[in-house]
C-alpha cells in the first residue's frame, strides 16, 4: 500500500481518545490488517505534516454474533463473527497536533 488514503481508513474518535489527544498527544486510526508501523508512520506524517514519535498497533478480534438468514421462505440461525480490525495509536512529537475536524 503506497498512498496514505489507503492506509488511514478513519480516525477513532471516542471520549478516551479525546482525552489522550489533549493530555498525551496521541491519536488513534483504523488501518488495514496488512500494513506495518513504518507505513503508518509515513502515512500520518505525509497526510497531516507532523512528526511522529511512536506508533503502537493492536489487532482486534471480531465479536461473536448470532445471525438470522432468511432465504426461500426459511429462517436459518447461524453463528458468525464481525470482521477483524487493526488500530494504530500514534504519538506525536511535542509541539505538533492534528486537527481531525478541520476542513
Amino acid at each position: 500500500m503506497s498512498h496514505f488514503s489507503q492506509i488511514l481508513i478513519r480516525p477513532i474518535v471516542t471520549e478516551k481518545m479525546t482525552s489522550l489527544q489533549e493530555s498525551q498527544n496521541k491519536y488513534a486510526f483504523e488501518v488495514p490488517l496488512e500494513v506495518n508501523k513504518i507505513e503508518i508512520k509515513k502515512a500520518v506524517e505525509e497526510k497531516f505534516k507532523v512528526k511522529v514519535l511512536k506508533v503502537a498497533v493492536s489487532n482486534r478480534k471480531g465479536k461473536a454474533k448470532q445471525m438470522t438468514v432468511k432465504s426461500n421462505g426459511r429462517t436459518i440461525r447461524t453463528n458468525g463473527y464481525t470482521k477483524l480490525k487493526k488500530r494504530a495509536l500514534v504519538t506525536l512529537v511535542e509541539g505538533y497536533n492534528i486537527d481531525l475536524f478541520g476542513v
